[in-house]
């Protein structure tokens, strides 16, 4: 697990894209995973403006995200779909076609989640897969419980992640209260993962990170068993005097 530390969310967005970029010229074909969320905003950003200033294409580039709302529309502003249209993907020169998501809106959500995985194989597995942490450490909507061994599922959200994720929504009401999520062992099948997190909201649960103990108790202490991690952390993030 390598350790880039960095001063603020500008430098941790700034890090992660160079690393996006840098893997992209390497692998024009490159299998890219996926986050939404406030935290790989500035990330966003950062390839836009890479793209648009430096001519960095995603033509070949597949992409494959983490995880979607159960019950909301794809039009609907706050689905995860939405997100990466007008955060990235109607930004850059990705080609529809190659970007995906696991949808929400399947009657049928056991044949979702088979067709989801079998995407990513069809794809050939995930090359770098870039993640957020919440704050009870889940990764994707994988919430704390969820077994090591898992693959794509339905999770019912914990409180407190919906409780943080009423922020975009009018009330807590709004937000859903269940999402198909990658599992533990298909993020866990990427190459390469790439870890990020700022701010204070996040001490917590970086020192748990950080403190080495595995438990699916604990979602994100399972990168400890991953051979390629990088977490992209900022000061305020690595808060000592917590």
């Amino acid at each position: 697990m390598k350790i880039i530390k960095v001063k603020d969310y500008q430098e941790m967005s700034q890090k992660a894209a160079e690393l996006i970029i840098a893997q992209v010229k390497k692998n024009p074909k490159l299998v890219l995973g996926l986050a939404t969320g406030s935290t790989p905003e500035g990330l966003y950003k950062n390839l836009i403006e890479d793209h648009r200033s430096n001519g960095t294409t995603y033509k070949q580039v597949t992409t494959c995200n983490l995880d979607e709302y159960i019950g909301l529309p794809k039009e609907d502003h706050n689905s995860y779909y939405a997100f990466m249209k007008g955060h990235l993907f109607d930004h850059i020169d990705v080609l529809a076609e190659n970007t995906n998501l696991p949808s929400g809106e399947k009657e049928d959500r056991s044949a979702e989640c088979a067709a989801y995985e079998a995407l990513i194989h069809e794809a050939g597995g995930i090359d770098v897969q870039v993640l957020g942490i919440g704050g009870n450490g889940h990764i994707g909507f994988n919430e704390p419980g969820t077994p090591f061994d898992s693959l794509t599922h339905i999770i019912e959200l914990d409180a407190s992640t919906r409780e943080a994720n009423a922020r975009f929504f009018n009330s807590l009401e709004e937000v859903p209260t269940q999402a198909i999520t990658m599992g533990i062992q298909t993020i866990m099948s990427a190459k390469e993962i790439v870890l990020l997190a700022s701010g204070t909201a996040k001490v917590e649960a970086i020192s748990k990170l950080l403190s080495g103990e595995i438990t699916e108790a604990f979602p994100a202490s399972c990168l400890h068993q991953h051979p390629n991690v990088t977490i992209i952390v900022d000061e305020a993030a690595l808060n000592e005097n917590k």
